[in-house]
């Protein structure tokens, strides 16, 4: 039996310590794929379905899930396409065709695009805003490991409709809610290059006391 086909109270069982040559492999070569260079196909429904429960397993201080998810698909995609170009040529006016079907296929770049909404309140008796956004960030981390994992692609883009109000209320979100990361997943067209890594050692130190 596969991950995939387990169950939730089947995967409860497992040790929470549990070492994994495999995992330690992911972790060390993650690499994000930009959107280019993905092709299909995307995930399947159950994929998509263990993708976000794998994303939802994050250290969540209170149980407050101050997160949600919105996957956009098929012809979702460019049906959100036709806004982003209405709201680009408003706000550029003078922009060339060329360029506006750019912006209006950026949803249409992977097969399938997760919006990570943050739904943090800074009102919150419980746990301070800050760490209810970087539980969100956390739940970003996990769907690109996961969709790795299961053999995907993955990128984590903010760009500009990231924060534009009149897209985020087409989408649905309240002037309250934020995107932590549109995740875009599909098939890689090639292997990722490696980049450059931070050398740890420069970036840590001992507290002595």
């Amino acid at each position: 039996m596969t991950l995939l086909n387990k169950s939730p109270e089947m995967c409860e069982r497992l040790a929470a310590a549990n070492p994994s040559e495999e995992m330690l492999t992911i972790l060390l070569r993650r690499r994000s794929l930009t959107v280019k260079d993905m092709i299909g196909p995307g995930p399947s429904q159950d994929e998509i379905d263990l993708i976000l429960t794998i994303g939802s397993r994050v250290p969540d201080h209170k149980k407050q899930v101050p997160w949600r998810f919105l996957t956009i698909e098929g012809d979702a995609r460019h049906k959100a396409g036709e806004k982003l170009r209405s709201i680009f040529v408003k706000n550029n006016p003078d922009t060339d065709n060329d360029l506006l079907d750019f912006e209006q296929n950026l949803l249409t770049r992977a097969p399938l695009v997760i919006a990570v909404i943050s739904t943090a309140t800074p009102d919150n008796p419980k746990v301070p805003e800050w760490e209810q956004i970087l539980t969100a960030g956390a739940v970003c981390q996990n769907i690109l490991l996961a969709s790795n994992a299961l053999g995907f692609a993955g990128q984590w883009l903010s760009e500009w409709y990231a924060y534009d109000d009149e897209f985020l209320a087409h989408l649905g979100l309240s002037k309250d809610e934020r995107i932590a990361g549109f995740i875009y997943i599909g098939t890689a067209g090639k292997e990722p290059a490696e980049r450059g890594r931070p050398d740890i050692k420069e970036l840590t130190q001992k507290w002595q006391g």
